[in-house]
């Protein structure tokens, strides 16, 4: 966001003022600078100011170049289907059955249902499935205050995730609220060890691993043998994540769950030894990320076909 508003206003006069008024009016300026644009002008923009270079979308070559080329050229519903966190539970029961699937306890489309009368005495976790993150995670239901949690769903459920990136399927989501079980491990531990396998044409090429989320949230990237590789994009790695025993079956079920897609990212945990469904990601990070090195973006552009589409 600072990137945006520096670009656009490097030249006037309240400049740099901008950035530090409060979030809600930054964005409002966002919203006003961009909303005319369309979706290819956008993707110009955002690119040229995350990754300070031209894009290419003639002749596509790096993978964050041949993700905006998808962006604009491969939508279909089922895109829709799947970037929706609560209708996505029926692709995925289709494809592997309901046993990799995090229990739902009930979905709604009224943030007032977000009560304590309606949680159990359990853990849970409440997301939208329109956006990306701002989830809430619910330890102990006595000592939350609902009524925040309900402020800040109810200004989630208006928020287009669309508009932030152009990522053409969540712009006919409709919105709800969706609560699930809270997954810990035996030792009671909620921040689970993150595979998400990248996929091209149907098949599993890389993993790339999240762990010690927080401040200093870290990454490893794997090929499918579980050679560490020397790359990443969201922070150095630091830290050598030890191969699962259920590789196999991670591989196996990103396989069934990507084959309908030129490229997708297929997000799964392990708890205790048994493998379950995050989510499916078309465009990781709206497709702007900085590989490091940047030879990365050049190596994983090579297994994505784009005359397969």
């Amino acid at each position: 966001m600072k990137e945006i508003l520096k670009y656009y206003y490097k030249n006037s006069k309240i400049g740099n003022k901008l950035l530090y008024l409060p979030k809600i009016i930054r964005d409002l300026f966002y919203f006003i600078k961009t909303k005319n644009l369309t979706d290819e002008e956008f993707i110009k923009l955002r690119y040229k100011i995350n990754l300070n270079k031209e894009i290419n979308l003639t002749e596509p070559i790096l993978f964050t170049e041949k993700i905006q080329w998808l962006k604009l050229n491969d939508r279909n519903e089922l895109y829709t289907q799947c970037a929706d966190k609560y209708l996505v539970r029926r692709y995925v029961e289709d494809k592997i059955g309901s046993n990799y699937l995090i229990p739902l306890l009930f979905e709604t489309k009224d943030y007032q249902d977000i009560k304590s009368s309606n949680l159990p005495e359990y853990p849970v976790i409440i997301k939208t499935n329109h956006d990306s993150g701002g989830v809430f995670i619910i330890d102990d239901k006595n000592s939350i205050n609902f009524l925040k949690i309900r402020r800040e769903i109810k200004k989630r459920l208006l928020k287009s995730h669309y508009s932030i990136s152009r990522e053409w399927e969540y712009k006919n989501i409709k919105p709800r609220i969706i609560v699930e079980k809270l997954l810990k491990d035996s030792s009671g531990n909620n921040q689970l060890n993150d595979y998400k396998i990248y996929c091209f044409h149907g098949e599993p090429t890389f993993i790339q691993t999240i762990f010690d989320r927080g401040n200093e949230t870290k990454e490893d990237w794997y090929d499918t043998n579980w050679n560490l590789q020397d790359a990443y994009y969201f922070s150095a790695k630091k830290k050598y994540v030890k191969k699962p025993k259920q590789l196999d079956e991670l591989l196996k079920v990103a396989k069934k769950l990507s084959k309908d897609f030129p490229y997708v990212r297929v997000d799964l945990y392990i708890v205790d030894n048994k493998i379950y469904f995050g989510e499916l990601t078309f465009r990781p990070y709206g497709g702007f990320m900085k590989f490091v090195p940047e030879s990365f973006d050049n190596d994983l552009g090579k297994y994505l076909d784009l005359n397969k589409i």
